[in-house]
């Protein structure tokens, strides 16, 4: 229906007044773009496109156009009439904006359903018949015009937009899905992943619509909070599935829906953030004048939870902890209670969560880094419980993670395994290749080398699937290897630590100590003593994670007797100088396997270089296992903290 007005100039339909309204907004975006000294109108794909011969063009035929993406004109000869945004800036008097009219009443009337024809190139298209169709129906806030098109296909190369847009040509070739798009490399592998579906497997109609559906409702609550995020909404639902179960917000009414988009909002703002992780690597001396209030009876009593994925007499790694939970009880005694809840799994974490929530518990630590997902979705649903994961480089504003910088004595055993290797060859027995390990590994390696030039480290991962290290060790009759860190007390051996092999049996000479115990006390003093707070700065909106070593007293060497006299010596000066804060072990000119990682004399690698390198040094032998290398049990661990190489 035709709606007319009458006014003292005249004669107005609806589509009359819509067509000011969309100039105004148009006008208003042009004037802004100016004042930006940025283009004005519509860009244009001629334009924009690299030298023929170096892409190509597939006919798509008959494609839904996500109109949000639509962002030029395919020639010159329109992009004047037109904003940025695709509202009109032509006089209402002219025959383009009678067209414009015109098709707005069709809008209104029945609808426009004629297809335009577009070009499209690196996900986005550019109209070549049909730009007032666009515009009219982006002004009526439809999300889709059919569209003939043509898809222009630069050539491969190493550029990161280029790489990501061959990501989304091999996922459309699954889908046809074209509105999800992302600024990293490897989301749509992980968005595949996170759906459910294997790599290469294509999607059915049913899967594609529940997907659009599920995306749209995701998109449409995203985009009504955004404000500036240089992200896009594919990437902040990437990160909404890394958390919530995909099948589960798939029947998930639209209300509880927005609501989980509202409390998982700082996780979107913190993709923003280049450094998103605040590395606090000694604890904090800020309020120390509260100290003296520690266990006044004005302090909270503290019930803690320890939740861990496999037992004490099973494993090290959990044993080391439980050592830390005892103390934490002894240091505190009047204050501290604590709850252990062992042999937990990735299946059920959450249940486990929500009964320590239940059992009273006000600060849980989850000590596997496979955790740290389950532990943000708990920190969301229970606010007023500290839950913390033993993980580094995990980028969440609802947890903190904590972690040892275990590099520091591992570069001391690097050194005394160097000063031992009468034959220059070296084991390192690895655990998983996930963050912090391949710091260890590479501090090891230096610290070989710096005692020891010649000195070459044979890597194995007992977690790879054709791993035989008895077999390998006796193929390289190393002068010492590094084994496992510590032992658990029901296991009677001595293969930890560093060790040469004597008679067929393990002679000791050295071994780290990480100790869990000094580092949870520290911890739960900043809880204590108010200092906690003070950690946090809530405008920068950044991830806070804890990574202590040696000067926090965290981290340590123990030499045993077997070991020469000056080797100790010397291990005792290095400690001393790592705890000043006079020497770093990736410190200078740094070379890996394939080539120069620093050349700077001087320089010491960041906190965060450190963190997240994905190299291994020069004097290695071996590789950075992937993904299809692994074991099964290690997957879960992969899945959160894994390597992932940067080119």
């Amino acid at each position: 229906m035709l709606i007319i007005f009458y006014t003292l100039e005249g004669l107005y339909t609806m589509a009359t007044i819509d067509y000011e309204k969309a100039y105004k907004l148009g006008r208003k975006d042009y004037q802004f773009k100016i004042l930006q000294q940025k283009q004005a109108t519509l860009p244009v794909l001629d334009d924009i496109l690299p030298p023929k011969g170096s892409y190509s063009e597939v006919p798509l035929g008959l494609v839904k156009i996500p109109l949000d993406q639509v962002v030029g004109t395919k020639t010159n000869a329109r992009s004047n009439s037109f904003a940025p945004n695709f509202m009109p800036i032509l006089e209402e008097d002219t025959e383009f904006a009678r067209k414009w009219i015109s098709l707005s009443d069709s809008q209104l009337e029945e609808g426009i359903r004629d297809p335009i024809k577009a070009y499209e190139y690196m996900n986005k298209f550019y109209v070549e018949e049909g730009n007032k169709r666009v515009s009219v129906l982006k002004y009526f806030d439809v999300d889709s015009v059919p569209g003939n098109v043509t898809r222009i296909i630069p050539k491969r190369s190493d550029d990161l937009e280029n790489k990501i847009y061959y990501e989304f040509l091999d996922f459309y070739n699954l889908t046809k899905i074209n509105y999800i798009y992302f600024t990293k490399e490897g989301s749509f592998e992980k968005l595949i992943e996170l759906v459910g579906k294997k790599p290469g497997e294509p999607w059915t109609e049913d899967e594609c619509m529940d997907f659009r559906s599920i995306y749209y409702r995701f998109s449409s609550q995203f985009k009504t909070k955004e404000h500036n995020l240089s992200i896009t909404p594919g990437d902040a639902f990437l990160a909404f599935l890394k958390l919530h179960d995909y099948k589960e917000i798939c029947d998930m009414p639209i209300k509880e829906l927005n609501t989980l988009i509202d409390k998982t909002w700082e996780d979107f703002v913190l993709l923003t953030k280049e450094q998103k992780i605040d590395l606090k690597v000694d604890p904090s001396s800020e309020k120390k004048n509260l100290l003296a209030r520690l266990l006044s009876p004005g302090v909270q009593n503290l019930k803690i939870a320890f939740i861990n994925d496999k037992t004490p007499s099973t494993s090290s790694w959990t044993y080391a902890h439980e050592l830390g939970r005892m103390h934490l009880e002894q240091t505190f005694p009047d204050n501290v209670t604590t709850i252990r809840y062992d042999n937990t799994s990735i299946d059920t974490i959450k249940d486990t969560l929500e009964q320590a929530v239940s059992d009273g518990c006000n600060i849980i630590f989850t000590t596997s880094a496979a955790f740290a997902q389950a532990s943000v979705k708990a920190a969301i649903d229970h606010p007023n419980v500290r839950i913390l994961n033993c993980s580094v480089h995990t980028s969440h504003r609802y947890i903190r993670t904590y972690y040892a910088r275990m590099h520091e004595a591992k570069f001391l055993m690097g050194a005394i395994a160097g000063a031992m290797a009468e034959n220059d060859k070296l084991v390192y027995i690895a655990d998983y290749p996930i963050h912090g390990t391949l710091a260890n590994i590479n501090a090891f390696a230096l610290g070989a080398k710096m005692i020891n030039p010649r000195a070459k480290v044979y890597l194995e991962w007992p977690c790879t699937k054709n791993c035989d290290i008895d077999a390998d060790i006796e193929r390289i009759k190393p002068s010492c290897i590094s084994g496992k860190d510590m032992i658990i007390p029901d296991e009677a051996s001595r293969y930890f630590g560093i060790y040469h092999m004597s008679d067929g049996e393990p002679v000791n000479l050295a071994m780290p100590l990480l100790h869990w115990g000094k580092f949870y006390e520290q911890l739960v003093r900043t809880i204590m003593n108010g200092t906690w707070k003070y950690d946090d700065n809530p405008s920068e909106k950044k991830a806070i994670n804890y990574w202590w070593g040696m000067s926090a007293g965290v981290v340590d060497v123990i030499c045993s007797r077997n070991l020469p006299i000056g080797t100790q010596r010397l291990v005792d000066l290095l400690k001393k100088t790592i705890c000043r804060g006079e020497f770093n072990p990736f410190t200078g000119i740094l070379y890996s396997q394939d080539g120069v990682i620093q050349s700077d004399p001087y320089r010491n690698l960041s906190p965060e270089e450190i963190v997240t390198m994905d190299w291994l040094a020069e004097n290695i032998v071996g590789h950075i296992p992937t993904e299809d290398e692994l074991l099964e049990n290690a997957l879960p661990l992969f899945s959160q903290q894994g390597i992932e190489k940067k080119g």
